[in-house]
C-alpha cells in the first residue's frame, strides 16, 4: 500500500505505440517504474479508436498503479512514423494510414487537458536509452536498433535530434552501397538492408544454400527455421561458411557506424534490437573495425560501443522522459 507521501507525488506514463499493441509504464518523478501495461492496437480499429484506446490506458495503469489521475503531470508516446514532435503531429505513418494526426492533442483532450507529447519510436528509445540505460553516462549517443530493419535516434546535448519537422535520423535508410540490394523505401544499398536482422537471415540462407555440408542446416533443421543466432552459433563452432556470413555482417554494421560516427562524433554507440544479444562476439570486433577505420580514432577521441540495456522497454522508458523535465 502507497504512503500518503507517495500518493501525492508527481506521476509520468510513457507510451510505447506499435502496430500490434501499445505499451505503457507508470512512473514516479524520479524515473521509476511503478507498473506497466498493454493494450491491442490495429489499422482497422482506426485513428480515433486507437486515441481512445490510449487514454484508457493511460487510466488502466494509474489505477493499477493505486495513484490518482489528479497526480499525474504528463504523458509521452514514442509513434511510429515522420514525427513533428515539436507541434505533436505524426505527419505520417504508412502502415496505420495516418496523416497529419494531431495525436498530443487528440490525447490531450482524452485525458482532461493533460500534458502529451510525442516523438518517431526509435528517437524514444534513443532517449530512453540516454536517460536510464546504456547511454546515461553520455551527452552524445547514437542509438540504433537491429531488427526487421534498422532503426535510429540520436541523442545531442542530451535532447532528441529530429531535424526539421522531425525527418531526421532515419539512418537505416542511408546508402551503404550504390546500386546495392532494393530496400522497400524504393531506393537501393540502404544500410538495413545489409546491417538488419532480416538482412542477416537472408544472407545465412544464401550460405547455407551454397554451403549443403554448413552445420547451420543442423542447427536451423531448415531454412524456414533460421533466424538471427544461427550463423553467430554455427560461427562459434567453427563453421566457416558461418564465419564468412558474420565477418560480412560485422563489416557492413561497422560501415554504417563509421558513416555516423564522422557526422556526428557522439561519446557512445548504443545497439539493440535481437542481434545485439550476440554482446562481445558482436561487438568487440565492431569495436576494432571502426577504430581502425575511423578518420580520427579512439586513442584521440574515445567512443563507447555497447549494448543497449533496457531492451524492449526502451521506448517506454523514453516516451515518459518527454514529459519528465517538461
Amino acid at each position: 500500500m502507497r504512503s500518503k507521501a507517495e500518493m501525492a507525488g508527481k506521476y509520468f506514463v510513457g507510451i510505447d505505440l506499435g502496430g500490434m499493441s501499445a505499451k505503457a509504464g507508470l512512473f514516479d518523478d524520479a524515473g521509476k517504474l511503478i507498473v506497466k501495461d498493454t493494450v491491442k492496437t490495429s489499422k482497422e480499429e482506426g485513428y480515433a479508436a486507437t486515441v481512445t484506446n490510449l487514454a484508457e490506458l493511460v487510466k488502466k495503469v494509474c489505477e493499477k498503479g493505486k495513484v490518482p489521475f489528479a497526480s499525474l503531470c504528463g504523458v509521452g508516446v514514442g509513434s511510429p512514423g515522420i514525427i513533428n514532435g515539436k507541434d505533436g503531429i505524426v505527419l505520417s505513418w504508412t502502415n496505420f494510414g495516418w496523416e497529419n494526426k494531431n495525436l498530443a492533442a487528440d490525447l490531450s483532450e482524452k485525458l482532461n487537458g493533460l500534458n502529451v507529447k510525442i516523438s518517431n519510436d526509435a528517437n524514444a528509445a534513443a532517449l530512453g536509452e540516454a536517460r536510464f540505460g546504456a547511454g546515461k553516462k553520455y551527452e552524445n549517443s547514437i542509438f540504433i536498433t537491429l531488427g526487421t530493419g534498422v532503426g535510429s535516434g540520436i541523442i545531442l546535448g542530451g535532447k532528441i535530434f529530429e531535424g526539421f519537422r522531425g525527418g531526421a535520423a532515419e539512418a537505416g535508410h542511408m546508402t551503404l552501397v550504390v546500386g546495392g540490394i532494393p530496400c522497400p523505401c524504393g531506393r537501393r544499398g540502404c544500410f538495413e538492408q545489409y546491417a538488419s536482422a532480416s538482412a542477416l537471415i537472408r544472407d545465412t540462407k544464401r550460405a547455407m544454400f551454397e554451403h549443403k555440408d554448413s552445420s547451420m542446416w543442423k542447427l536451423a533443421g531448415s531454412p524456414e527455421q533460421v533466424d538471427g543466432r544461427t550463423a553467430f552459433t554455427a560461427a562459434k563452432e567453427g563453421d566457416l561458411a558461418a564465419r564468412d556470413v558474420v565477418k560480412n555482417y560485422i563489416m557492413y554494421l561497422s560501415e554504417g557506424i563509421l558513416n555516423l560516427v564522422n557526422l556526428f562524433r557522439p561519446q557512445a554507440i548504443i545497439v539493440g534490437g535481437g542481434v545485439s544479444g550476440e554482446g562481445d562476439y558482436l561487438l568487440q570486433p565492431v569495436r576494432r573495425y571502426v577504430d581502425e577505420h575511423l578518420f580520427v580514432g579512439f586513442d584521440r577521441i574515445p567512443l563507447a560501443i555497447v549494448r543497449a540495456d533496457l531492451g524492449n522497454d526502451a521506448g517506454m522508458w523514453g516516451a515518459c522522459a518527454l514529459v519528465l523535465d517538461d
